[in-house]
C-alpha cells in the first residue's frame, strides 16, 4: 500500500523559517531509518505558499492565483511518498517521527489510489494510457538515476 505522508504547514514554516540544527539532523536519521527499512519512496520539503501559485479551473476556463494561501493549518510544507503493508504500519512509523515543526504540529497520511481502484469504469483505452504513463515514468526514472 502506497501513501502520502504530508507535514502540515505552520506560521513559522509559512514565513520561511528554517529549522534548528538539531531538528534537521533528527529528521535526516528518520528519513534514513524509513530508508533502511523499505518504506520511504520519496520525500521533499515545500517552499512557502508565498511562492507557489494555483491553477483554478471552472469549465474551459483557468485562473492562476498567486501564493500566499490562507487556512496555514490547510497547507502542506513536507511529504513523503511510502510502501507500507497497511495503514497501520504508517501510523507506526509517523508516531516514531520527531515533530518535524518548532511548534505543535500535524501530519496527514493518505492512502494512493491503485489501478486496481479503477477497475469498474477503466476502459481497455484508459488502462493502456495510464500503463504507458507508468512505463514513461519508470523509464524516466532509470535514464537519471
Amino acid at each position: 500500500m502506497r501513501v502520502m505522508v504530508m507535514v502540515k504547514a505552520t506560521e513559522d514554516s509559512e514565513e520561511g523559517i528554517m529549522p534548528p540544527a538539531k531538528l534537521f539532523e533528527d529528521m535526516g536519521k528518520f528519513n534514513e531509518e524509513l530508508v533502511q527499512a523499505g518504506i520511504m519512496l520519496s520525500g521533499d520539503g515545500l517552499k512557502p505558499s508565498k511562492m507557489g501559485k494555483r491553477v483554478a479551473f471552472d469549465g474551459p476556463d483557468r485562473r492562476v492565483i498567486d501564493g500566499p494561501f490562507a487556512e496555514t493549518r490547510e497547507l502542506v510544507a513536507g511529504y513523503w511518498i511510502w510502501e507500507v503493508k497497511d495503514m497501520d504500519e504508517a501510523v507506526a512509523w509517523v508516531k516514531r517521527c520527531p515533530n518535524p515543526m518548532m511548534t505543535p504540529s500535524e501530519i496527514e497520511i493518505r492512502p494512493f489510489y491503485e489501478m486496481e481502484d479503477f477497475a469498474e469504469i477503466a476502459s481497455p483505452e484508459g488502462q493502456a494510457s495510464h500503463d504507458r504513463a507508468a512505463e514513461g515514468l519508470a523509464a524516466q526514472q532509470k535514464s537519471k538515476g
